[in-house]
């Protein structure tokens, strides 16, 4: 195994909540910058991550789909050219009760050291998970997450 980035949060939500906001078109659209998830939602199917220009900038295959606990999806970039090259990864989304809030824990596992992606998502996830928590505790999203960027 080459590397992962791992992020845990709490969020002040309910198991459902978190979960309609991570595969929901209308949810993902707000914190997620702009895009959403085109998928069927059930082991095997294609997976993909659509930006605002209705253009594929991920894609993959749902691993593991067990609702409101725990799906993973493998993970290609598919707009930058480098990045597409060095083939798919792992994404994992768990989500755990605990009290008043969810633990959410996002896994994103590389076979190889060193990855632009890694070095993209290490940058990235942070955001837009942070987005989704203030968004599920607060009803609004943060300013960096809302649009798609510019230089991408």
């Amino acid at each position: 195994m080459g590397e992962q980035f791992v992020y845990v949060t709490y969020i002040r939500t309910t198991p459902e909540k978190l979960w309609n906001a991570l595969i929901q078109p209308e949810f993902t659209r707000k914190y997620w910058v702009e895009s959403w998830q085109d998928c069927e939602w059930k082991v095997g199917a294609v997976w993909k991550l659509m930006g605002p220009d209705n253009q594929v900038k991920d894609s993959g295959q749902v691993l593991e789909f067990n609702p409101f606990t725990r799906f993973s999806v493998s993970w290609r970039n598919e707009f930058i050219p480098a990045a597409k090259a060095e083939g798919y990864s792992r994404a994992s989304f768990d989500l755990e009760p605990d009290r008043d809030a969810v633990k959410l824990t996002v896994t994103h596992s590389f076979e190889t050291v060193g990855t632009s992606l890694h070095a993209g998502v290490s940058d990235g996830w942070p955001k837009i998970l942070s987005s989704l928590k203030s968004l599920l505790e607060t009803g609004d999203t943060l300013d960096v997450t809302r649009r798609w960027p510019a230089e991408a």
